[in-house]
């Protein structure tokens, strides 16, 4: 399998159309991952998240579409500064655009991630 680096542009391009996403952050002193709808609003990425817990600081942000079959596809990864949205005129523009999270019930908080660091890659799949 061969992997092509992607540039800044197209890995916007493609998270700007993915649905799901992963979110990768500690918790506890210990690596957790947690699957989040998501929408990418202009330079940050937005999710919903639970009550539970303090709003992670710098974390990491995946998504792919990878055929199971071939292993062909792409994959990108952001890292950046998350932080619970709070002002209200944020949250107005916000809240509409971004999808209710199955995971996090009722009283749901907004994070955004900032994109500080964006990579990707395309993958040939197998030969």
């Amino acid at each position: 399998m061969t992997a092509a680096t992607l540039g800044r542009e197209e890995c916007l391009e493609l998270l700007s159309m993915a649905p799901m996403g992963r979110v990768a952050l500690s918790a506890n002193a210990l690596p957790t991952v947690l699957p989040v709808s998501f929408r990418l609003i202009g330079d940050r990425i937005v999710f919903r998240t639970g009550r539970t817990g303090s709003t992670p600081h710098v974390v990491a942000f995946q998504v792919d579409d990878i055929d199971p079959k071939s292993h062909a596809g792409w994959s990108v990864v952001v890292t950046g500064v998350a932080h619970e949205v709070t002002d209200p005129s944020e949250l107005a523009e916000m809240e509409s655009a971004v999808p209710p999270e199955w995971t996090a019930g009722d009283g749901a908080r907004l994070v955004a991630l900032s994109l500080e660091r964006v990579a990707g890659h395309r993958l040939a799949g197998a030969p």
